[in-house]
């Protein structure tokens, strides 16, 4: 996270939140599915990195990952949910 930036990071997360809400079908709302990119984001990055899977430097590679971690994060919450 430390060669995106903290603002980029926080935007291409709530990007990658809204993207996976759109293309999971999840309808909680705009704002939650921004939070769940920025929290799956984090997530993400952390449990990557404890397997020594480095993202590549760059906005592409952290997007991906904040794909996959909002992703999750967005299934687990609709399971809690129900």
């Amino acid at each position: 996270m430390e060669s995106v930036g903290w603002i980029a990071a926080i935007f291409i997360g709530g990007l990658a939140g809204w993207l996976a809400g759109k293309l999971m079908d999840m309808r909680f709302g705009i704002f939650m599915n921004i939070i769940l990119g920025i929290v799956g984001s984090v997530v993400a990055v952390a449990v990557l990195r404890t397997f020594d899977v480095f993202v590549q430097d760059s906005r592409l590679g952290y997007f991906v990952t904040s794909f996959l971690g909002a992703s999750i994060l967005l299934f687990l919450a609709k399971l809690v949910r129900r």
